[in-house]
């Protein structure tokens, strides 16, 4: 499966917000976008205007990347959301915040979404008793996600919990930190999408 290797915080600088891709350190005061609140690279072109194009292009890559899914995945989610009734802006988001990697990463069974993805790629979660190594399974209500059943996982899986205290949980999923259990409660609404986006912007992209 093909993977964004370049370094994380160089990515968030780009975007000018935190896009959260390196765990806990996102959280402390060694974030990159805290101390640099510059994009990389070469500056002289710092302060110029974007164009139309290029802020509808600068939405798109921020959610793309915030959601660690790359441009053909991507277009994939924009034509299925497209295909469905409602709001194609709203539909897009639904599907990625639906993904099973930010499942994983919102019940803190993963320290970042990059991490939740390699827990889910190494056998380590289960979706309804059933093992599923897919990233981007979408999940339905009434699921039920915890790690398998062997002694180094839930072992694994604590830390990853104990570590992450203190971080929010959207009120569509539930968790039981005692059973290492969460559960799909409802479908997400719009306020509980992570990222702030305008993600009319990124239709009228897509669409062209």
């Amino acid at each position: 499966m093909a993977r964004t290797l370049g370094a994380s915080c160089r990515i968030c600088r780009r975007e000018g917000v935190k896009l959260y891709l390196k765990g806990i350190r996102c959280h402390t005061v060694k974030c990159a976008v805290t101390r640099r609140k510059f994009p990389p690279g070469m500056q002289s072109w710092k302060g110029t205007k974007l164009s139309k194009y290029g802020t509808q292009f600068r939405e798109k890559q921020r959610v793309k990347r915030f959601y660690g899914v790359l441009e053909r995945q991507f277009r994939t989610y924009f034509n299925a959301a497209e295909q469905k009734k409602g709001n194609t802006g709203e539909t897009l988001l639904f599907l990625l915040e639906r993904r099973l990697d930010n499942i994983v990463y919102h019940l803190t069974f993963g320290l970042s979404r990059k991490h939740a993805r390699q827990v889910i790629r190494h056998g380590h979660i289960m979706v309804n008793d059933r093992k599923v190594n897919v990233p981007s399974y979408i999940v339905k209500v009434g699921d039920v996600i915890k790690p398998v059943n062997k002694e180094a996982t839930i072992n694994l899986i604590k830390t990853h919990v104990e570590s992450s205290k203190g971080r929010s949980r959207p009120s569509w999923l539930d968790l039981n930190e005692d059973a290492l259990e969460g559960r799909v409660m409802q479908l997400p609404t719009r306020e509980d999408v992570s990222i702030e986006t305008q993600e009319q912007l990124i239709v009228e992209h897509c669409s062209k």
